[in-house]
């Protein structure tokens, strides 16, 4: 009997080793965490997420990261926008700036965010002396810590998709009589939506699970600027295994559902698109 041949040669293997890998260093770890706050009991488990306090960092971690990450979508598109269309002095030097964020490390970026919005800071002083608000320590900084780490991936998620897109359609629209605004919102947007879709799950995800660049800017007041991380770390130092797994539980479900709507929307506007 002759052995029959796969279209893609080493297809099994490939796949094997794929999954092996895809278990060990995805799977297998979030089972533990899956697994980890059951070991006290369920009722355990939902009594450490109804806590006053757990519910009030999950809310803090979750919706600021949304913020962030939905503030960052059109600063975002400005950045891209003046980096492949536009040509002025120091380009290149913001392209490289952006990945900033990329490189620095979080507890850097966090204690030069806490210097510049402090009251004092370069930042923090002129904002409170004129319009009065206050960043550092308080919520507004949560947000603008975390719009500063995730910047980077909606720009760099849109960034590619813009330099492919085919300027003559732009061109086309305004042969037709379009304004530069109907062309951005009818031509432009619709075929950028998808990449800013991913862009914005990207920083998501990224904010949402930020630690370094938010616990000197946050304040952490247990109710009011502790976040959902740092709850995590504090049980874990006080031996609560258990409680700190219910809590990183918590955040995956909750991640996962908001990635997977992301997700659903890409796809959608992208079968529209086509």
């Amino acid at each position: 009997m002759t052995a029959r041949l796969s279209a893609i040669p080493g297809l099994r293997l490939t796949l094997g080793v794929t999954l092996l890998w895809l278990s060990v260093v995805v799977l297998v770890p979030l089972s533990a965490v899956a697994l980890r706050p059951f070991h006290g009991g369920g009722d355990a488990m939902w009594a450490t997420l109804a806590d006053a306090r757990v519910l009030s960092a999950l809310r803090l971690s979750f919706g600021s990261a949304l913020l962030a990450a939905a503030l960052d979508v059109p600063l975002g598109l400005l950045l891209v926008y003046a980096i492949v269309r536009l040509r002025f002095p120091g380009r290149r030097l913001l392209d490289a700036v952006i990945d900033l964020p990329f490189a620095l490390p979080t507890a850097v970026a966090g204690i030069a965010l806490a210097a510049l919005t402090a009251p004092n800071g370069w930042i923090g002083a002129p904002v409170q002396e004129v319009l009065g608000l206050k960043i550092a320590y308080t919520r507004a900084g949560i947000v603008y810590a975390l719009m500063f780490t995730g910047l980077p991936f909606i720009v760099r998620t849109i960034e590619p998709v813009l330099r492919d897109f085919q300027r003559e359609a732009e061109e086309a629209a305004a042969t037709l009589g379009a304004t530069r605004g109907q062309t951005l919102r009818r031509v432009v947007l619709p075929a950028l939506a998808p990449a800013l879709i991913a862009g914005f799950g990207l920083a998501f995800a990224r904010a949402v699970g930020e630690y370094g660049s938010v616990i000197f800017i946050a304040g952490n007041v247990p109710r009011a600027t502790e976040i959902a991380p740092l709850l995590i770390v504090i049980r874990l130092e006080e031996y609560d295994d258990a409680g700190a797994a219910a809590v990183g539980l918590a955040m995956l479900v909750l991640s996962f559902a908001v990635l997977l709507a992301t997700s659903l929307l890409q796809r959608r506007l992208r079968a529209s698109v086509a």
